[in-house]
């Protein structure tokens, strides 16, 4: 088996990391125990001209970065977290469009075979729109009309749907989605075999759909800086090659083995709300207030959890014989953060994070494999954050409107009275 994250971006896209370049991005990948990286942003000319020259095949379709180039700089090393890292050639694209006597902005993720076929894809979108501006181009093109260019380009190019349930930008958005993937992509919907739910659900919201059955679920962190990798991930048990992974996607679903999710209320827009107002409300709420403020009047912006009801035709708690397994996580530094009773960007926290790496091993082994009785030769505080955390047992304050959500591993003063008791 291995651990893929299929959706980053590079420090050529808007409001990310100076440090998203190759080097660090699999320094990172190895503190995180991420088998398989995305390259992201193949569209941006300067970061293609970066993959063409700092990469070189290793398998069908995946790559290593050149021994040459990796002085990670700052990015500390430990022989507990040291694995090869593998890259796949990905792009996020954003559509603005209309279609239906609407505006739809639709983000689709694409996973292509080789550098060849980057270039082709390149050419081609350089043709549409401006490739320039941004890591993640912007495009006035139909999401129907962009899978047809790629599979004409090459049949191995395979898109997936991103984040699917955004309300501002996806394919089942409130604000400008559609209600099907079939509204969305018509007679070219049988091309589309993968969807990503996002930050904001999890598969057992997306297990709600019926119509979704036939579409294998992945997870991704659409990481805008290396210390965000493996927000979400996908856990393929076939070969880490490019046509392994495509059969599987497209095939052979059971060699998803599963996803690595965060808990869907920690995501930014899981419920409906305002920020500006910092109003957060349920669906039923929303309904009764008429989908309006009922301070000021505004239009709220409908969460994902609504949108999710809204289209669901199966109740709460139904798990279809496709699911797969579900890792619930809480990223290290911030179980650290709270399990210390600081700030996540103290040196306290990363001190006590880079000693659990060096002594366990990487983020992902520590939150999901190691054992409570190894963990707790290096902190037990963690070590029951841990334990609380792989149980279920977290306080959540839900996400809305551009928010991120909170979840929390401990109640209001007990990490007070717990230090205390360690004083007596």
């Amino acid at each position: 088996m291995f651990i893929a994250d299929l959706h980053i971006h590079s420090k050529y896209s808007r409001a990310c990391s100076r440090d998203l370049d190759l080097p660090h991005l699999e320094a990172w990948a190895k503190l995180k125990g991420i088998d398989l990286i995305s390259t992201g942003d193949f569209t941006y000319p300067a970061w293609f001209r970066d993959l063409h020259e700092k990469l070189e095949e290793r398998e069908p379709g995946v790559f290593a970065l050149k021994a040459e180039f990796r002085d990670k700089g700052d990015v500390r090393a430990f022989p507990s977290c040291e694995r090869e890292i593998r890259f796949i050639l990905t792009t996020e694209v954003s559509l603005i469009y209309k279609k239906k006597d609407r505006v739809r902005k639709v983000h689709l993720l694409i996973l292509a075979p080789n550098l060849g076929t980057v270039a082709k894809i390149n050419v081609a979108l350089d043709k549409i729109g401006n490739i320039r501006s941004d890591g993640r181009p912007i495009l006035g093109l139909d999401s129907k009309v962009l899978l047809r260019l790629l599979l004409d380009i090459s049949p191995d190019i395979q898109v997936i749907p991103a984040h699917i349930w955004t309300p501002h930008f996806s394919v089942f958005g409130a604000n400008s989605g559609f209600d099907s993937i079939e509204e969305c992509f018509e007679e070219l919907s049988p091309h589309i075999c993968a969807l990503e739910t996002g930050l904001s659900s999890d598969p057992a919201m997306n297990w709600r759909l019926s119509q979704l059955d036939k579409y294998v679920l992945v997870s991704n962190s659409d990481a805008h800086s290396p210390r965000k990798l493996g927000r979400e991930a996908t856990v393929f048990d076939c070969a880490r090659d490019y046509p392994s992974i495509l059969n599987t996607l497209r095939h052979d679903h059971s060699k998803v083995a599963g996803t690595i999710e965060f808990f869907p209320e920690e995501g930014k827009y899981h419920a409906d709300g305002l920020r500006d107002e910092q109003l957060r409300l349920t669906p039923e709420e929303t309904r009764q207030n008429h989908y309006v403020s009922p301070k000021t009047g505004k239009k709220i912006t409908v969460g994902v959890d609504h949108r999710v009801s809204l289209l669901a035709d199966r109740p709460m708690g139904f798990k279809p014989a496709t699911a797969r397994e579900v890792w619930y996580i809480i990223p290290l530094a911030e179980i650290v953060a709270e399990a210390l009773g600081v700030g996540p960007s103290s040196k306290k926290v990363d001190e006590l994070y880079y000693r659990l790496l060096e002594r366990i091993g990487p983020e992902f082994f520590i939150l999901k494999d190691a054992s409570i009785p190894q963990i707790a030769t290096v902190n037990p505080m963690v070590t029951e954050a841990i334990d609380r955390m792989r149980k279920g047992r977290v306080i959540k304050q839900a996400g809305y409107d551009g928010e991120f959500g909170v979840i929390k591993l401990f109640s209001p003063g007990e990490l007070v009275e717990k230090k205390q008791m360690k004083l007596l």
